[in-house]
């Protein structure tokens, strides 16, 4: 059977997350390395009020790839959920030209992002790049299909053109569930789950899967990126949620 992968968390992100960091990128005042950090580095950021009051989401899209209004308010919810900004979270959508590729590296996506991006930390305001693309990852298979990647702080890449060719027919599930799923799953390793930036308050880890919970019904439970994850969503109508231990953890660096 093959295997569909919804979230590919790069265990190497940080190779990734540091391709600029030596360099010095200060423009008008705004340091574009602190959205350039390693994968979960930024959870108490986001999270919390301490620092950052506000957040913007860019959520930049290829042109007949846009996720469902459905799944893009379910995304701030999730993020008002769990995290406390009191000046509120913005979503500003754009949409950019294709880059013209079937197959993209993670180098690729950054190189996009660097190009496109127009958001960056400010002193209240923490900036997160949302992108959704035309093409597949290079990391697919023939027997497995990557769906997203949370590579940096406050980047992710949504591999929409496989989302849509996998949900809204017979036997799938439906376009907003799934993408629904993928996004808040990828989002929730940016938010430091599991063990990645938000310490564990109970010892949940999946051994066998690092970086996820080990609650099946989990929103961070690995069989999101299986086959089998993908079954579990025909004919639900929602996403899953964060288990209890997975909400501890993110309460402990101080989310809701």
């Amino acid at each position: 059977m093959k295997t569909f992968y919804l979230i590919s968390f790069l265990l190497i992100s940080l190779l990734f997350s540091c391709t600029k960091e030596n360099e010095s990128e200060v423009s008008n005042g705004i340091n574009r390395t602190l959205n350039q950090k390693s994968t979960g580095s930024s959870s108490n950021d986001l999270l919390s009020d301490d620092k950052y009051k506000k957040m913007i989401v860019e959520l930049v899209y290829v042109d007949g790839y846009k996720p469902t209004q459905n799944a893009i308010n379910n995304f701030v919810s999730f993020l008002e959920k769990r995290t406390y900004k009191p000046e509120g979270i913005i979503v500003e959508e754009k949409m950019i030209p294709s880059p013209g590729k079937n197959r993209y590296t993670i180098n690729d996506i950054i190189t996009i992002e660097e190009n496109n991006r127009t958001h960056y930390n400010t002193e209240k305001e923490i900036a997160v790049w949302a992108y959704f693309t035309d093409g597949e990852s290079d990391k697919n298979t023939d027997t497995g299909t990557v769906l997203g990647t949370a590579y940096r702080n406050t980047s992710f890449v949504i591999f929409q053109k496989n989302i849509q060719n996998l949900s809204n027919s017979a036997f799938e599930p439906s376009r907003d569930v799934l993408e629904t799923t993928v996004i808040t799953h990828e989002f929730g390793h940016i938010l430091g789950l599991t063990n990645l930036g938000a310490s564990l308050q109970s010892q949940h880890e999946d051994t066998e899967h690092a970086k996820h919970c080990n609650v099946e019904s989990c929103l961070m439970y690995w069989s999101a990126e299986t086959g089998d994850g993908i079954s579990n969503l025909f004919g639900s109508n929602s996403a899953p949620t964060l288990d209890a231990q997975c909400i501890a953890d993110l309460q402990a660096n101080g989310g809701k």
